[in-house]
């Protein structure tokens, strides 16, 4: 008679001393919230601690160095003040951008839909194995050429040329995605009689989002570096165009003005863009 009081008791006390095992959805995430938020605050001091250190690093070495060998960071931000000013950075880099978001866009709709079909079908993987390995392996510089000299010196054979570069790497990564796919969850959609459409959407794309993020990520780091290649070599403008001007007259502080500026565009993109489009896709699998 006496141990039932006492584990009655105890119980009690468990569960006032526990959170509750089932809670709202809305108190769930908010406790998510809570718990994530101070580790996002501090990874953002970090980063900003990780900014102000390279900054002193710079202006440490600027007062080492030469003045015309490494321009102190206010010398360099005040270039950039005067080529915002007059339009020019303004001007070159919006054209660099719209290559770059046409050749980023390119690439990542061919290479996905090939990566997938190649992770799909062994045949097709066969077949395109070969073409992969050459493709990954031809040198950027001889693609750049390649094109100017088939297709002339235009914007067409520039973003060609990038998008050429790009593609092989993202058929890559979103063929292993597709290897990756959970044969188990497509059985289960087959059982349920889902549509093709709804399949692909539901079931089987999903699952491909942290590789074709991770093919976004790295693709928009090596299409940002082809572009400059590309204007260096045989365009009118852009940024890459304006830094060979700036090479052939040895003005550091405007090379670095814009490299500073080009630099702020990806950080931004990659901060406010790619960052929160993964979280917000990948929020399923939490």
């Amino acid at each position: 008679m006496t141990g039932r009081p006492q584990v009655r008791a105890q119980a009690s006390t468990q569960a006032s001393i526990d959170p509750p095992r089932f809670m709202p959805s809305n108190a769930r995430n908010q406790a998510q919230t809570t718990s994530v938020s101070p580790a996002s605050r501090r990874d953002r001091w970090l980063r900003l601690a990780s900014l102000l250190v390279f900054v002193l690093v710079w202006q440490i070495g600027a007062l080492i160095a030469d003045n015309h060998t490494l321009p102190t960071p206010a010398a360099v931000l005040a270039r950039i003040w005067d080529e915002v000013a007059s339009m020019a950075l303004p001007g070159h880099l919006a054209v660099t951008l719209g290559r770059v978001v046409v050749a980023f866009t390119a690439a990542m709709l061919i290479g996905a839909l090939v990566g997938m079909a190649m992770g799909r079908w062994r045949q097709c993987d066969a077949f395109f194995d070969a073409w992969l390995v050459l493709g990954l392996n031809i040198p950027a510089l001889v693609t750049i050429i390649l094109c100017y000299v088939w297709f002339g010196l235009n914007d067409w054979a520039a973003i060609l040329a990038v998008a050429i570069n790009k593609i092989p790497t993202v058929i890559v990564t979103v063929r292993e995605g597709a290897r990756a796919v959970d044969p188990k969850l497509l059985d289960v959609a087959r059982a349920y009689r889902l549509s093709r459409r709804t399949t692909f959407l539901r079931v089987y794309l999903p699952q491909l989002v942290p590789y074709l993020m991770a093919a976004a990520r790295s693709g928009l780091s090596l299409i940002w570096k082809i572009v400059l290649v590309v204007e260096l070599l045989g365009r009118s403008d852009g940024v890459g165009f304006q830094l060979n001007v700036f090479f052939q007259f040895f003005d550091i502080t405007g090379i670095l003005a814009y490299t500073l500026a080009f630099a702020a565009v990806v950080l931004t993109v990659e901060a406010w863009m790619l960052r929160p489009l993964e979280r917000r896709l990948t929020r399923w699998r939490g």
